[in-house]
């Protein structure tokens, strides 16, 4: 019992432990960090040991690692999220919209006409949509690290062929890469981009080489119009209160989520919301995908990639001929 009792111990201390390296080697000051997370890493090991070994002297020892934890959240709570950094091109803008009966206005529109990572044509455009012509949604992954994580889109279509596509991201600053494991400790703003597929689809085909995929959703007009609201609601929200971003729990596939649970509250908790590359079987058991199909048959025409890459036609005939042969 008591070797029971110390392992459920040290297990429990291993959490606030692994937290506060993580925390203090992302947020920390670059030219200390490493010598807060040794010292840190030093107490907390011996805090991990003094379960274990007799000769510590375990009361010290736990009441120096509780003020230290003490001291890290109360500067953790310090790191507040802001839309005042020098943000990159790509997210500089954040989107806003006005709405009058079934008529939209939204700014900051983005439709980059990008030729590699670094050369690109910004532009951020002011554009209008009717949601009476508002007929299709669409799911998108884009594979960026194997088969099991995606970054996930959805893409609304209108009557006269238009898409805009929104994508919940990191608000990356300038010459910042995302980092999975930094995602958790509040090193990146979220922001809710709205595009242009030839932008927002074709910069992952064409210039970072993933793989996308794209599948129908079944959505009916009423369903579709809360789906598309629902967006410009959280953009809204992330304008007026800028937001950190969160690996697991504020995410690409999480906005998506809590959207899907206004549609049809009883969508249960999944594995596959965190193994995105899997979120459409997800969304096929739970028949928001075109219905009376299997779902091998529907990711078997989904790769959209090679037709993406093989467009060489005007901007405005791209989402078109990336949906070629799939089930509407």
């Amino acid at each position: 019992m008591k070797i029971l009792l110390r392992l459920l111990l040290t297990a429990l201390l291993l959490v606030p432990a692994a937290w506060g390296a993580g925390a203090l080697w992302f947020q920390g000051a670059a030219s200390w960090r490493g010598l807060l997370v040794a010292l840190w890493s030093v107490l907390a090991l011996a805090v991990l040991l003094a379960p274990w070994w007799r000769r510590l002297p375990r009361r010290g020892l736990y009441g120096l690692g509780a003020a230290a934890l003490a001291g890290l959240l109360l500067w953790w709570q310090t790191h507040v999220p802001s839309h005042a950094r020098p943000w990159a091109d790509d997210v500089a803008q954040l989107l806003s919209y006005r709405q009058q009966g079934s008529r939209l206005t939204l700014e900051n529109v983005r439709n980059f006409d990008w030729r590699s990572e670094a050369d690109y044509t910004p532009r951020w455009e002011m554009r209008q949509y009717d949601l009476d012509e508002l007929v299709s949604a669409d799911l998108l992954l884009s594979y960026w690290m194997g088969p099991t994580i995606a970054h996930t889109l959805v893409s609304f279509g209108f009557s006269d062929g238009r898409q805009l596509s929104f994508s919940m991201e990191i608000r990356k600053e300038q010459g910042e890469a995302f980092s999975a494991l930094a995602g958790f400790f509040r090193r990146y703003e979220s922001v809710m981009i709205a595009a242009d597929e030839n932008d927002i689809v074709r910069v992952r085909t064409n210039v970072r080489d993933e793989t996308v995929r794209l599948y129908r959703l079944n959505l009916d007009r009423a369903q579709l119009r809360t789906a598309l609201l629902g967006y410009l609601q959280e953009a809204a929200e992330i304008r007026r209160q800028p937001q950190f971003y969160n690996t697991l729990t504020s995410n690409c596939t999480t906005a998506i989520f809590r959207l899907a649970r206004q549609l049809e509250p009883g969508l249960p908790l999944d594995h596959r919301l965190l193994a995105t590359g899997h979120f459409a079987e997800y969304a096929h058991a739970h028949n928001g995908l075109v219905p009376g199909r299997s779902f091998a048959e529907l990711e078997a025409g989904s790769d959209i990639t090679a037709r993406a890459r093989a467009y060489r036609g005007p901007g405005e005939g791209f989402s078109a001929a990336i949906r070629e042969g799939i089930p509407k």
